[in-house]
C-alpha cells in the first residue's frame, strides 16, 4: 500500500550517500542520507522481524509504501530493504553509496569515535555487549548482516557512548570500590550521545555562536529521555550512567532510584534479579506510576483528575528541575537550555512546567512562543533573558552520516 507521506524538499543533492542502519532486538531502521545536504532521500523501518507477520514501512519523496509480510531474521530484514530501494526507489546503485553507518549503542571507552569496523571492531563489540545486553548483539547482527549483503563499502560504527568518554573523571566514577568498579567495568557510560552531540551544535549554529563558547544544558525527551550538561562543545556531566536506567523519569524505567530498592525487592518480595530488571525497565517509571507511557495519553488522565497520572507528571517534572538545577551549579554559567526529542520537541505543557520556577535564574518560558508547533528550531524564552531557551529537532540520523563521513 502507498500513500501521501510528508513531503521532502531535496536541495543541493550531491550524488553521495550514507546508509543509515540501526538495528534493534526485533527491528531495523533505516536511513539513506545525502552527504552534501544531508537530505533523507529516503527511509523506513521493518518492525516485529522474526515473528510471524512484520510491519514494513518505506517513505521517498513524500509517498509512503506499507507492506505486511513474513520477515525471519535481519537477513531477511535487509534482503526486504534492498528489495524496496530496488522496486520502489531511490536504486541504490545511483546513490552513490561511500558508506554504511551502523548506530551501536554502547562503546564503553573502548571508541572514542566513529570507527571503520573490521573483524576486531565487531569483536570488541561483542565484548562490550554485558553492558548493554538488550542492544550491542541486536547492533552487531545487523552489522554482520550488512557487511556480507553490502561488502563493496566500508561501514562504520557510531556508538551512543562515544560523547559521553570524555566526561570529568569525577563525573565518570562512582564511589564504588575502586578495584570491583575496574574489574568490572562499572563507571557511568551515559547514551544519546549521537542526540546531545547533534543538538548541542545545532544550538551553535543556529545562534551564530561558536559552540566552544557555550555553556549548554540539552534535555533529549523521549520515551527514554536524559540531560547533559555540555561546556563548550564537550560533555561534561549526563544523566544516564552504567546503562540507561539511571536519571531521568521515562516512560517505563525509574529513572534515579536507591539501589537498595533492588536488595530489598529480593528479600522482601521475593523476587529474581531478571524480575527486578523487568520491573524497573519496562514497567516502571510514567507507565508504572499512571498505567500508561504515552505523555499525551497521561495529560489526558491528569485532565480527567486522575490523582496517579497527576503525580506521575509532577515527579517527571521535578526530577527534571533537579538535573537543570544541578548542571547550572556544575556549569557555573549556564547560556542556553535545550528541549529534544520526541516530547521534547512537542510537548509545550512538559517544557513549561521543566523550568516553573526557575525565573530566579534567569530561565523563563514565554508561553506563546512555547504555545507554537513547529518543526524547526525556535527560540521559547521571553527576549532579553538572561538564558535562551530553544527547541531544536533532533537529527541522529544525520550526525551518523556526519561521523560516518568523517571516520573515513
Amino acid at each position: 500500500m502507498t500513500t501521501p507521506a510528508t513531503p521532502v524538499v531535496h536541495e543541493g543533492r550531491s550524488g553521495r550517500s550514507v546508509l543509515v542502519l540501526n538495528s534493534g532486538s526485533s527491528s531495523l531502521k533505516y536511513q539513506l542520507v545525502d552527504a552534501g545536504s544531508g537530505d533523507a532521500l529516503a527511509s523506513g523501518i521493518i518492525e516485529s522481524v522474526g515473528e510471524a507477520s512484520s510491519g514494513v514501512r518505506h517513505d521517498v519523496d513524500g509517498v509512503r509504501t506499507e507492506r505486511s509480510l513474513a520477515v525471519a531474521d535481519h537477513a531477511a530484514a535487509l534482503q526486504v530493504v534492498l528489495g524496496l530501494f530496488d522496486g520502489v526507489g531511490p536504486p541504490l546503485a545511483d546513490a552513490g553509496i561511500v558508506a554504511v553507518g551502523h548506530r551501536v549503542v554502547h562503546g564503553g571507552t573502548r571508541f572514542l569515535q566513529a570507527v571503520v569496523i573490521d573483524d576486531a571492531v565487531e569483536a570488541d563489540i561483542e565484548a562490550l555487549s554485558p553492558l548493554a545486553p538488550l542492544h550491542n548483539p541486536a547492533n552487531l547482527t545487523g552489522i554482520r548482516v550488512a557487511r556480507r549483503l553490502l561488502p563493496d563499502v566500508p561501514h562504520v560504527a557510531v556508538c551512543d557512548t562515544a560523547f559521553f568518554a570524555t566526561l570529568p573523571e569525577a563525573a565518570a566514577t562512582y564511589a564504588l570500590n575502586a578495584e570491583v568498579a575496574r574489574a568490572h567495568q562499572v563507571r557511568r557510560y551515559g547514551a544519546h550521545g549521537t542526540s546531545h552531540r547533534y543538538v548541542s551544535r545545532e544550538v551553535a549554529s543556529f545562534l551564530g555562536r561558536d559552540v566552544a563558547e557555550l555553556n549548554q544544558i540539552v534535555l533529549h525527551l523521549g520515551n527514554g529521555a536524559s540531560a547533559s550538561a555540555v561546556r563548550g562543545g564537550e560533555a561534561i556531566d549526563t544523566s544516564m550512567g552504567l546503562t540507561p536506567l539511571e536519571g531521568l523519569v521515562m516512560g517505563t524505567r525509574t529513572g534515579d532510584i536507591d539501589p537498595a530498592a533492588v536488595f530489598h525487592l529480593h528479600r522482601n518480595a521475593g523476587l529474581s534479579i531478571d524480575e527486578i530488571d523487568d520491573l524497573f525497565n519496562r514497567r516502571s517509571g510514567v507507565k508504572g506510576l499512571s498505567g500508561v507511557a504515552d505523555m499525551r495519553e497521561l495529560h489526558a488522565l491528569v485532565a480527567s483528575g486522575d490523582e496517579g497520572a497527576r503525580l506521575a507528571l509532577d515527579v517527571y517534572l521535578l526530577r527534571l528541575r533537579k538535573y537543570v538545577g544541578a548542571y547550572h551549579a556544575e556549569l557555573g554559567r549556564l547560556d542556553v537550555i535545550t528541549f529534544t526529542a520526541g516530547i521534547g520537541e512537542n510537548d509545550d505543557t512538559v517544557r513549561a512546567g521543566a523550568l516553573a520556577g526557575l525565573a530566579g535564574w534567569g530561565i523563563e518560558v514565554d508561553p506563546e512562543r512555547n504555545a507554537v508547533r513547529s518543526s524547526q528550531p525556535r527560540v521559547i524564552s521571553p527576549d532579553g533573558a538572561r538564558v535562551t531557551v530553544l527547541v531544536v529537532p533532533t537529527n541522529e540520523e544525520l550526525e551518523i552520516t556526519r561521523q560516518t563521513l568523517a571516520a573515513l
